[in-house]
């Protein structure tokens, strides 16, 4: 009999579910992508600024995996058939920007930790001493702990204010003092069970990834990344639902069914005293399928899980998330710049401004286009800072980043203002274990995928899409 699957999410972690799923089912099994918005992508956007191609979201993705192996976002890349498309950033620095000044960015570290402490340049100082070896590993087997709360203990608060907090903000929006050492830094957590100093650990992780000097850690796409998006969903042969919620899921006797649509409102006194009917001219819809892919954010998950699994619903609840923005500017041609990537800025500075791109020298871009800087704004626990109109988010960014660069910035020529409300996860210590809860708590037929779960950026996005299918598969074979 012929299988039907719903995934729920047309994020790239619900698309390569798809792709997975097409690929590993028979022809004829019927795939269904709902997706509550009117497009496809979730933070994979890529939008136009002045005749040049800007990242409205996530920019690029890893090369390699923490094993050494090409990742998961480069395999889906290669299996769309996208590999000649692959680009990658020019070689240039980036730095960081303290104390009025932008300072380059040490050499060699792990998401901000150093493994050799001569390489640090001024920008923090260490204590050699705090990182000894007292007989025993960093951490207990099956311990989880804040980056913030491992580095500063070993190294000092300088290392974790200066170089740990902006890498960990410029990827998660999130301070170290409050995320997950397992989550963020995989790696790292494996060596430290085994080591029994920082700068051991930092090091075995560092040559247990595998990567070879030279070699290109992020990649692109030529065109933007909505190309891997609409790849995706191709390839998948998937039914695609667009502007179509999907309000709850309930069992049935041989799978599941799913109520689509949005809520209805409760009239008003005006409406009840016109005998109106709550939702009268909503038609509510379902769909019955044999398994379904939950790709959806933490939250709109739980609330899809309450009724059917309650204990994976409370486990998954628990995660907050941080809300960001992202400022393109166009700036006139020839505008100056530092001979930079980018920089990040520590939480420590006090600035809405946690980093800027400068996009058109680190990607190759056709002479004579305008210079484009793409900032990012906003950490966790700062939304309120947020809360201003587009022209007013703007002038105060640009006015911090021409603070930041040591000068006044020429008027643009273009701008937009991209709006993440909750868009980053913010895994706190013990985030894997609530998800095993999660997932064992699970009825068979039901599995879940995406960065509230697996963790953020392409890779690890594309990763959990795969395996939640690959999950499935298996579950059919039992």
């Amino acid at each position: 009999m012929r299988k039907r699957v719903a995934v729920i999410g047309g994020g790239i972690a619900g698309l390569a579910a798809a792709v997975r799923l097409r690929d590993l089912t028979p022809p004829d099994t019927e795939i269904i992508v709902y997706e509550q918005s009117g497009a496809l992508g979730g933070k994979l956007r890529t939008g136009e600024l002045a005749g040049v191609t800007v990242e409205r979201g996530a920019e690029s993705f890893l090369m390699t995996g923490s094993d050494g192996a090409e990742s998961a976002a480069v395999a889906l890349v290669k299996r769309l058939g996208l590999e000649s498309a692959l680009v990658h950033p020019l070689k240039v620095p980036a730095a960081l920007a303290f104390g009025g000044q932008l300072a380059p960015m040490p050499a060699g570290t792990l998401v901000g930790v150093p493994g050799d402490l001569s390489k640090l340049g001024g920008v923090a100082h260490v204590d050699p001493g705090h990182d000894v070896d007292d007989g025993r590993p960093l951490l207990a087997e099956g311990t989880d702990v804040a980056v913030g709360a491992l580095v500063r203990q070993r190294y000092g608060d300088e290392v974790v204010d200066r170089l740990v907090d902006p890498m960990l903000g410029g990827v998660y929006a999130g301070r170290a003092d409050r995320l997950s050492l397992d989550v963020t830094m995989p790696q790292l957590a494996r060596t430290a069970r085994v080591e029994h100093t920082l700068v051991a650990a930092v090091r075995a992780a560092q040559a247990a990834s595998g990567r070879v000097p030279g070699r290109p850690v992020f990649g692109a796409l030529d065109g933007g990344l909505s190309r891997l998006v609409g790849a995706a969903a191709t390839a998948s042969g998937a039914r695609i639902s667009l502007g179509l919620p999907v309000r709850e899921i309930a069992r049935t006797a041989h799978g599941w069914r799913l109520l689509l649509g949005p809520a209805a409102t409760p009239p008003g006194p005006s409406v009840r005293n016109a005998g109106a009917t709550a939702g009268a001219d909503l038609v509510p819809q379902t769909d019955d399928v044999d398994a379904v892919v939950l790709a959806v954010p933490a939250k709109p998950s739980s609330r899809l899980l309450a009724t059917i699994a309650p204990v994976a619903a409370e486990a998954v609840g628990e995660l907050d998330y941080a809300s960001v923005a992202l400022l393109a500017l166009a700036l006139p041609p020839g505008t100056p710049l530092p001979d930079l990537s980018g920089f990040l800025v520590p939480p420590s500075e006090g600035t809405l401004v946690k980093a800027a791109t400068f996009v058109t020298s680190k990607w190759t871009r056709p002479e004579g286009s305008p210079v484009i800087v793409r900032v990012s704004l906003g950490r966790a626990g700062e939304q309120e800072r947020l809360q201003f109109d587009d022209a007013v988010l703007t002038e105060r960014a640009q006015g911090e980043l021409g603070e930041l660069l040591g000068g006044e910035l020429p008027p643009p020529v273009a701008t937009w203002v991209q709006r993440w409300g909750g868009g980053l996860p913010q895994y706190a210590p013990g985030h894997l274990d609530r998800l095993a809860t999660a997932r064992a708590a699970l009825p068979p037929g039901l599995v879940l995928a995406g960065a509230a779960f697996d963790g953020v950026g392409i890779p690890a996005c594309v990763a959990s899409g795969e395996r939640a299918a690959e999950d499935l598969g298996k579950s059919w074979a039992a």
